[in-house]
């Protein structure tokens, strides 16, 4: 139910959260996912993932959820994602899960499927709600082909599987992404779904895959597990999910029986998830806000913010307020990996945000998104490594960085 006792909270970043389903978070802070790149070939965890984790499990944040792991290995959103499809890297997996809650954190599995942003060889095609090429996706130059209903059912199948085996590992639940253009998104998206069966041409349609792997799900994981969802609030593209038609699916997952709604943005055409907004009221530290309060006036679901949100004394002013529950840090964890613990402290300020190279040249676009994916991951084996403090690489050493995970696109993925 709405929260309209219009009474602040006395709640801040320190204090614990009781989730829906009885999983209780430690404290407010999240380190949201970020694509780790630290997969083996085969689809496991690597040991330097597991350290990874390890040192983010120490680092004081109440909740870490992992990059995204694919649902199924024929299809990656980057080159040595993680997948989880069988229980073949059971063990490994379980020590991930162990590595990040050691010390209390509560480990939630991002589980995804790229739909057609996937990565791979040219000879085989993504899929997609429609045969519809994205506008600008870097180097994907493939052409979907539209998923058919035998495969939609598959795919549903393979979102409540990957979700009981992270649980089975050891996993306190895990968070479907269904933001940043992949596949549940473009399914949302009235751009890239233009199908006129039970799974596109009207709101309710379009975003009827995404409530039917909610519901398989729960079935999987049990209501003991967390089951959290990553949603636009807005595509931030002419044509796509606004974010009226967000708000509703928000209250149809709360229907559903979610346990935490992180709030996003943007996709790989229109990417706000990298951006930076620049604004200069304290309202517009946090990107979207505004969607949360909106939400927060129809809805008690838990909310997560991920995005902007960067001094401890506006994190306890957003909390206080009620609009929402949880704030995600992202990119500050890969320079600093107890920045959670410092910020609970009160000695984390400046929240430093790395800023990785770019390049300014006319077909730049493409490449810089692989330089930033290319200078996290530097900058999360170091941190794998032991570092505490960590600078990034140069622009040459991330431009080999990415030339190398350009050409592992076509020659890793099989």
């Amino acid at each position: 139910m709405p929260n309209d006792t219009g009474a602040p909270r006395l709640v801040d970043i320190g204090s614990p959260l009781t989730l829906p389903c009885g999983v209780t978070l430690p404290n407010r802070i999240a380190k949201a996912a970020m694509s780790e790149q630290l997969g083996e070939i085969d689809g496991a965890p690597s040991q330097t993932l597991i350290r990874l984790y390890s040192a983010w499990g120490r680092g004081g944040a109440g909740l870490l959820v992992t990059g995204n792991v694919m649902i199924d290995r024929r299809a990656y959103v980057e080159p040595r994602n993680v997948t989880l499809e069988d229980d073949r890297h059971l063990e490994a997996v379980g020590n991930w899960a162990r590595a990040g809650a050691r010390a209390g954190a509560i480990m939630v599995m991002q589980i995804n499927h790229p739909g057609r942003v996937a990565v791979g060889p040219l000879h085989r095609r993504p899929v997609g709600p429609s045969p519809l090429r994205p506008g600008a996706v870097g180097f994907n130059l493939r052409k979907p082909r539209a998923l058919s209903l035998d495969e939609i059912a598959d795919l549903r199948r393979r979102y409540a599987r990957t979700a009981e085996l992270a649980v089975a590992a050891g996993f306190s639940g895990v968070q479907v992404h269904a933001a940043h253009g992949y596949l549940l998104s473009q399914f949302l998206s009235p751009i890239a779904n233009q199908r006129s069966d039970q799974y596109g041409g009207t709101p309710e349609k379009r975003r009827r895959l995404l409530l039917e792997v909610i519901t398989d799900v729960r079935a999987a994981i049990g209501p003991a597990a967390v089951l959290s969802v990553k949603l636009n609030s807005a595509d931030f593209q002419r044509g796509g999910l606004d974010e009226d038609e967000s708000l509703e699916i928000a209250l149809a997952l709360e229907g559903a029986g979610i346990d935490l709604l992180e709030v996003s943005g943007g996709n790989y055409e229109a990417p706000a998830m990298t951006g930076v907004v620049q604004d200069a009221t304290r309202e517009r530290e946090a990107y979207f806000l505004r969607y949360a309060k909106r939400l927060r006036d129809r809805s008690a679901v838990p909310l997560m913010l991920t995005g902007g949100v960067r001094t401890r004394d506006f994190m306890n002013e957003v909390l206080a307020l009620g609009a929402v529950d949880v704030l995600g840090l992202g990119r500050p964890f890969a320079v600093r990996p107890d920045i959670a613990a410092a910020l609970l402290a009160g000695t984390g300020e400046p929240v430093t945000l790395p800023t990785a190279p770019t390049l300014t040249i006319p077909v730049a676009t493409p490449i810089n998104s692989y330089l930033q994916l290319a200078w996290h991951a530097a900058k999360f084996r170091r941190i794998a490594a032991g570092a505490t403090q960590v600078s990034g690489p140069g622009v040459l050493r991330t431009l080999l960085a990415a030339g190398t995970t350009v050409t592992a696109r076509a020659l890793t993925q099989f």
